[in-house]
């Protein structure tokens, strides 16, 4: 049975925009108890539809012409009252970023209670065993405990647990996915997946699944509808159009993501830029009413970087590599040990006599949602660094403009707001404000995991690039063993809070001699397998 209809959707774009439209003439079905996986690059209007679909398009974006039927009633003729009634209980969604879905105000358990209390479920016993069970249901630890902690207080794999536990609290007929996997590390990412596709074998459910990464469309995919620039360029089973694609564009992101690493440089042998020995970091936090427990982030870490070099820091979510990077930039206090930049200890300096070395050492967050201020322009993002140093504003702006062309964004981004950009265009912003201040060391904390395979492959060019450039070094901290062997000189891999192994790229991937290093190289997936 046909669940969900679209015909000749088409979204217009506002003006001065890459194109005339976000989609062009888009038609797909999605029955029940099927996965239709929608493919393609950042940009090319596969979060509109999702939008589309739930009636949340940002201003001034609206469906120019077509048909959305749910069930075989039209979207578009329900009142607003009716389609918050269908948001979350018939239809719901889990967001590409989990921190733009939850509230960091709020435990996560109350954030889960807020949705069964909105749609009419009045016994609160009855909520607190809900909200317990959906926790164990997506796997967390200790679901007891978790819903009394905040959204900051968990890594990025199990704030998407969260997302995920929320957009299930009423057996939803369908469920949109957004990208739910693309910042998950290896592990984390087959688990979630074994997850949806054991919910839809005991409820039926429908699943529109909105991915850039052929491994994932391998592994849950029915059906499988390409998008190039808001425009189908092909579409069929899973099976046909990742063995035998027909468009030159299904060709060619199979083969960025099945492409070779970079041959490796060998050992960087250049001054030493950072350092940390014996890094230590502890968060306390409350468990219940009067319980307290403590996690171990980082224990005994040592890690030296060299002036051009890149060091990958690799492991599942939850075992301390972007604490690890807050602290190595100072966003975080280490508890114990040192740090130095470029020779000095700052490990234990006050804010005030740190700010005049920060432009040494900057950092591109995980989350660019989260991490661009959504009432500033791109420009005047980019600029904020320049300025704060004293830099004229025409010198400031003239190289932000030059930044967005480095990054590959139009000149016309300038002007226009982070919401107005897709998650990948958005990392790019993020990228260029990293370097405004042209820092000497780079903190990357998986500043491509939620970037399709082409994005990804111009990224890393990138980096290379400025590397070459600008003798920039990185610490490039990622969950994505593939990414980390096209760009990384050393790998470290942690696991619990320790660096548990350390060495050069090509040997570690060769020859790896702890267990859990031997289990990530396991766990990831082939992406030779999606284009053989």
């Amino acid at each position: 049975m046909t669940l969900l209809s679209v015909e000749h959707l088409r979204i217009a774009l506002p003006e001065g925009a890459d194109r005339s439209h976000a989609l062009y003439d888009l038609s797909l079905q999605v029955r029940s108890g099927e996965c239709l996986c929608v493919v393609g690059e950042s940009g090319s209007g596969k979060s509109m539809l999702a939008k589309a679909l739930l009636r949340q398009l940002p201003t001034p974006l609206t469906v120019e012409s077509g048909h959305l039927e749910f069930r075989q009633q039209d979207l578009a003729s329900l009142s607003e009252t009716a389609m918050r009634q269908l948001r979350g209980r018939d239809i719901s969604m889990v967001f590409q970023e989990p921190m733009s879905a939850l509230n960091p105000l709020l435990r996560v358990g109350e954030q889960i209670d807020e949705t069964l209390r909105a749609h009419g479920v009045k016994s609160a016993s009855e909520r607190r065993q809900r909200v317990v069970d959906l926790l164990g249901y997506v796997g967390l630890p200790d679901p007891e405990r978790l819903r009394w902690v905040y959204p900051f207080e968990l890594s990025g794999g199990q704030r998407q647990r969260v997302v995920i536990a929320m957009a299930l609290a009423f057996d939803p007929a369908l469920l949109i996915a957004d990208e739910p996997t693309s910042a998950l590390d290896v592990t984390t990412q087959a688990q979630i997946l074994d997850l949806l596709r054991k919910i839809q074998r005991d409820k039926g459910m429908a699943l529109l699944f909105i991915t850039h990464d052929f491994a994932v469309v391998e592994a849950i995919a029915d059906r499988v509808l390409v998008l190039e620039k808001g425009r189908v360029v092909e579409q069929g089973s899973a099976r046909q159009v990742l063995r035998e694609p027909q468009a030159a564009y299904t060709r060619q992101l199979l083969a960025a993501v099945s492409a070779e690493p970079l041959a490796p440089r060998g050992l960087v042998n250049g001054p030493v830029v950072l350092k940390a020995k014996q890094l230590g970091k502890v968060f306390r936090s409350r468990s219940g009413w009067w319980g307290k427990r403590t996690t171990q982030a980082l224990d005994a870490v040592q890690l030296v970087l060299r002036e051009g070099e890149t060091l990958g820091i690799v492991g599942e979510s939850g075992s301390g590599k972007s604490t690890l990077g807050r602290c190595l930039v100072r966003l975080l206090r280490a508890d114990s040990g040192h740090i130095q930049w470029l020779g000095q200890d700052v490990a234990g300096l006050s804010e005030g006599r740190l700010r005049p070395l920060r432009s040494d050492v900057q950092m591109i967050f995980q989350d660019p949602f989260a991490s661009l201020n959504p009432r500033q322009t791109v420009g005047r993002i980019i600029m904020t660094g320049p300025l704060v140093q004293g830099q004229p504003k025409a010198d400031a702006e003239q190289r932000a403009r030059e930044l967005l062309a480095w990054v590959g964004l139009p000149s016309t981004a300038f002007e226009r707001y982070p919401h107005e950009f897709s998650g990948g265009q958005r990392q790019r912003i993020g990228i260029a404000r990293a370097l405004a201040v042209n820092p000497k060391v780079l903190i990357a904390d998986e500043c491509v995991s939620a970037l399709d395979a082409l994005i990804q492959v111009q990224i890393l060019e990138l980096l290379e690039s400025l590397q070459r450039r600008l003798k920039l070094s990185i610490v490039f901290i990622t969950h994505d063993l593939r990414v980390a062997a096209r760009l990384c000189d050393r790998i470290a891999v942690m696991q619990n809070g320790r660096v548990v192994e350390q060495g050069e790229t090509a040997t570690l991937f060769a020859d790896a001699s702890h267990p859990y290093t031997r289990t990530l190289l396991q766990s990831a997936p082939s992406p030779a397998a999606c284009a053989s």
